[in-house]
Formats: structure tokens, C-alpha cells, sequence
């Protein structure tokens, strides 16, 4: 016997609905490329991508095919968001900070048709376009420019395009499990792989992420995703934005620590989203002018594990709880949240503080595990000691790639993330490090997490990162590369003995390399990989 309770198919198209009929008049504040800033609010964006679901109708796209998109945070490009996946096409944001190589076979791969870009990558666009197979129509999302038409002769501009169009338009209604956006992974050996998102997925999390025990997101909030929507969908708070209607700060180019800094204080930003690497620029620019970004109640840190100290700073200089999150692109890519249970309310700061070092716990949609390390299907004590491979399953996790006919799962339904992690009783999950960045010592093994995160404590340090290097004795030893602080006066002596009182002797890194600059990926995470391959032998020449 079924329900008798009314049926409607969890789309996109009814969170921008709901977005533009009930939160109309709530601000979206826009940096664009030349860095003026445009405010408009969720009834104009609801109209404008109305206009421009016409647009794509008119160009002759149709349901399921993929539209691109490479662009910063801006409204412009929040609006092309909702056209393209209400419309029953396939939003595919791009990161432009992939090798071109990368670009083209991710653009070839996902067979565009469209390729919306702002006037930033023009230069990518004009060098990637002959080698593109598939794509029709180039669309610039700044406003029209000779400059843009001289380099790209076949371009349209988006503001000409949807001044040409009605804002009437009826969102048509399909199936839930139709295709609503497309994110290729990043970091990964060989070429990226497609992870294909449906709009059932996407409503649900978006529920997920604002959820008081998640994220946290309300009406009442002025966000600012400084990570940027070709990253995992800027995880997901676009959609959850318009799900409540709150206010949006989006920051377009301007990722800089005083740029952040003065869109915060200006806009009254009340939750940051983004990763370690821009948190570090934003707290150098708020101490350096003196701001104690008033406004800012909670930031939250995903990516990579946010340094101990950097959690401190925030919370004792700037009165700001940091919420540490875990995910992937394979995850939509929201799989934990740190936040207290009642229990946790009598504790202590420092107490607090062990537990918001933890990436927190899953919350309803999603399932974890921990399995031996053989990676079978055997789950080991949740005890919060025992460590083993980490495993999703739920609502929202990916079931196979884009592409690719074979399940990405376990035998009996798990996704394995490639993470090293503990559980506890109550489900809090501790990320030990990836499989692939762990370091085994004479059969022992070492967390370049844990000792980055210790190097990052030292105050004069501004950035770590651990990597196992080959040992003619014990396989692989840690190895730490550090940049300094602005005239920081450090040696390798002072900071091994940093570590003397904090890890067991044999945990310490054999030598330290100080350097001007750590590799970032696209995201912001430090690619270790090109760390392994410059000083993954220094060790046998020492």
C-alpha cells in the first residue's frame, strides 16, 4: 500500500523557485573581473536565469546536454547555474587551473556543447579552442567587449544574449535522477574523472548542508563561498543558499587575504566557506590591519585539515568558531561536519578544541565505515584509535563515473575514498592522512597530517607540508618542507626541536627544507606528489 501524500520530483529549478517567490528582495553582492561590484537579489537572479534557460533553448540545447562553465564566483554565473540544470541540461563547471591538456580532454571527455567563460580566461579559451570537438557556441559572461570579439570572432555576450529573451519560462518537470551537473576530480593519476550528479542528489544535499548539526545555513546568514564554484559546486552552498534565501557575498577573482578581509567587514559576512591555504591569507590581512572581523561568527575549512593553530587564532583573536568539514568530489562532496552534541557543552576549551580537530560526523544521508587494510568489506572497531580505510555510502556518494559502465564501489555498496581515518562511538571521524601520502618507517607508520599540523603551530612558520622520502634503512622518512614567515629568523635545529615534546622521537623528520613556495593544486591542496619527486631522494644524498 502506497502513501496518499502528494508526489513532486526533487528538482533545482523548485529551489530557485522557492529562492525568487519567498526571498526576493535578499541581496546577491557580486564582484566581477574588472572588480566592481553589482548587488542584485534572488528575484533577479530567478529572472535572469529564466532568460537565459530561453537563451540555451534558443541555441538548440536540449535535455541532458552539457553546458560548461568556466568563471568565478559571480552572479552572472550563478544565474547561468540554475538556467542550465532547471532546463534539464548538465551543468559542467570546469576548473580553469588545470593544465591545458587537462582542460581539453575534461571538455572533450564531457562532450560540451556550450562553454560559458569569463573575460579572466580568455586567453585559455583562445588557446584550448581548436582542439575542442564538440562545442558550438562560446559565451563570454562580462559585459560585450571588442577586445573579447577580436580573439574569440564566433562570441556572444551573456548580457546581450538575455536582454534578447523573455523571463517567462515554465521549468519543465522530468524524472528526479536526470543528470543536473558534472565535476571532474582533481589531484588524481592519468586523466581526471567525471563525477555525474543528479538533481535528487542535489536537493537532498542541500538539505544536508544546512541541517544546524552540518553547516548550519539559514536566512539569517550572509555567506561568502570563497571556494570557488568549479570546486565541487563551491560544495554545494549555491543551491543550499537559495534553498533558505540567504544573503550571498560572491567574491569573483578577488581571493586575496585583504580583499576577503574588506568584502567581510563591508558586507557584515556572518559564514566563510574555503580551504586552509586562503584562511592563512585572510587571518596575515586582518592582523596586519588591525580588523577583527566582527561580523564573522563561524568559518568553515574543507579540503585539506585545518592546522591546530590556525583554529586558536581564529577563535581567540577573532571570536570565530571554525567547523571542520571532509568530502570529495566523489561525495557531492559533503560527508562530515564538525559540530557538539549536548554532551560536549560542559567540556572544556581545550577539551573543544580535540573535538573540532576531528572532521566531525556524518549527517543523516550518509554513512561511514572503517575497513582492515586490505580494503575488504570488513569494518573494524569504531573506537576512535583503530585506523583503517575509509568508506561512504549514501544519498548523495557516487555509484560509478561519468562515463564508465563499471561500478566505482565495493563488493556490497561502499564508496573507498582512499583516506586513513578512526571513528569513535559517537561517529566522529579523524582523517589520519591519504593512503597514498602516508609514510612507513621501519614497518611503522607516520601521519604527515599530524606533523604539518605541529610545524604550523611553530610561529614563524606560514606553511608545511610532510612527505615520506626513500631511507636506505627504514624504507621512508619524514621529510618537512616549510616556508617562513616574512623575516623569520629559523633554522632546521629549532624547529626539529619544536617537535621533540610533541611526537614520539622516532616520528621527527630527518631534515628540514625551507622553501619560498609549496605546489597547489587547482583547489588549494598541496600537491605532495610534485613534493615526492623534487626531494623524495634527498635523503640518500645526505
Amino acid at each position: 500500500m502506497l502513501g496518499n501524500m502528494m508526489f513532486q520530483p526533487l528538482l533545482i529549478s523548485s529551489m530557485i523557485e522557492h529562492a525568487g517567490r519567498y526571498h526576493s528582495d535578499t541581496l546577491i553582492i557580486s564582484k566581477n573581473t574588472d572588480l566592481s561590484i553589482t548587488e542584485t537579489n534572488w528575484g533577479k537572479v530567478r529572472n535572469n536565469s529564466k532568460r537565459f534557460a530561453n537563451v540555451l533553448n534558443s541555441l538548440g540545447a536540449k535535455l541532458g546536454d552539457r553546458i560548461a562553465t568556466i568563471a568565478w564566483n559571480n552572479h552572472r554565473h550563478l544565474e547561468s547555474w540554475y538556467a542550465i540544470s532547471g532546463s534539464g541540461m548538465v551543468c559542467h563547471t570546469i576548473n580553469p587551473r588545470l593544465f591545458p591538456e587537462q582542460l581539453v580532454f575534461i571538455i572533450n571527455d564531457a562532450n560540451d556543447k556550450v562553454i560559458l567563460f569569463d573575460k579572466t580566461f580568455l586567453p585559455l579559451i583562445k588557446a584550448v579552442k581548436p582542439m575542442l570537438k564538440s562545442v558550438e557556441h562560446f559565451i563570454c559572461l562580462d559585459a560585450p567587449d571588442a577586445a573579447v570579439k577580436e580573439q574569440v570572432p564566433d562570441v556572444q555576450f551573456y548580457d546581450d544574449l538575455i536582454a534578447q529573451h523573455s523571463e517567462q519560462f515554465a521549468w519543465p518537470e522530468f524524472d528526479e535522477l536526470t543528470a543536473s551537473s558534472l565535476c571532474y576530480t582533481s589531484g588524481t593519476t592519468g586523466n581526471p574523472k567525471g563525477v555525474l550528479y543528479s538533481h535528487r542528489s542535489t536537493v537532498l544535499h542541500s538539505y544536508g548542508i544546512c541541517m544546524p548539526d552540518s553547516l548550519n545555513i539559514s536566512a539569517r546568514d550572509i555567506m561568502l563561498p570563497v571556494v570557488p564554484m568549479f570546486h565541487v559546486n563551491a560544495w554545494g552552498t549555491p543551491y543550499a543558499a537559495a534553498m533558505v534565501g540567504c544573503t550571498m557575498v560572491l567574491p569573483g577573482p578577488g581571493l586575496d587575504g585583504v580583499s576577503l578581509a574588506n568584502m567581510i567587514d563591508t558586507y557584515k559576512v556572518s559564514v566563510a566557506l574555503g580551504v586552509p591555504t586562503i584562511w592563512q591569507g585572510l587571518i596575515n590581512a586582518a592582523q596586519q590591519s588591525g580588523t577583527k572581523l566582527e561580523s564573522l561568527k563561524r568559518n568553515v575549512v574543507g579540503g585539506s585539515a585545518c592546522p591546530p593553530a590556525m583554529m586558536k587564532v581564529f577563535k581567540e583573536q577573532f571570536d570565530c568558531e571554525t567547523i571542520h568539514a571532509w568530502g570529495m568530489t566523489e561525495t557531492s562532496p559533503l560527508g562530515t561536519s564538525c559540530q557538539f552534541k549536548a554532551k560536549h557543552q560542559h567540556l572544556s576549551d581545550e577539551e573543544k578544541l580535540q573535538i573540532r580537530l576531528s572532521q566531525g560526523r556524518p549527517p543523516f544521508g550518509v554513512d561511514l565505515r572503517i575497513t582492515d587494510e586490505e580494503k575488504s568489506t570488513h569494518e573494524i572497531e569504531r573506537d576512535g584509535k583503530t585506523s583503517g580505510n575509509l568508506q561512504i555510502k549514501g544519498h548523495w556518494i557516487i555509484q560509478n563515473y561519468f562515463g564508465k559502465a563499471e561500478s566505482a564501489l565495493t563488493a556490497d555498496g561502499w564508496f573507498d575514498t582512499g583516506d586513513i581515518a578512526t571513528l569513535n562511538e559517537d561517529g566522529y571521524l579523524k582523517i589520519s592522512d591519504r593512503s597514498k601520502d602516508l609514510i612507513k618507517s621501519g614497518g611503522e607508520w607516520i601521519s604527515s597530517v599530524e606533523l604539518e599540523n605541529m610545524a604550523m603551530g611553530h610561529p614563524k612558520i606560514a606553511m608545511a607540508a610532510v612527505i615520506a622520502a626513500i631511507h636506505p634503512k627504514w624504507d621512508e622518512r619524514p621529510v618537512l618542507i616549510a616556508i617562513k614567515k616574512p623575516d623569520a629568523d629559523l633554522s632546521e635545529i629549532e624547529i626539529l626541536g619544536y617537535y621533540a615534546d610533541k611526537v614520539a622521537k622516532w616520528q621527527i623528520p630527518d631534515k628540514v627544507i625551507f622553501v619560498d613556495s609549496i605546489p597547489l593544486s587547482g583547489t588549494g591542496k598541496m600537491l605532495k606528489k610534485d613534493l615526492r619527486e623534487q626531494y623524495g631522494n634527498v635523503l640518500l644524498n645526505s
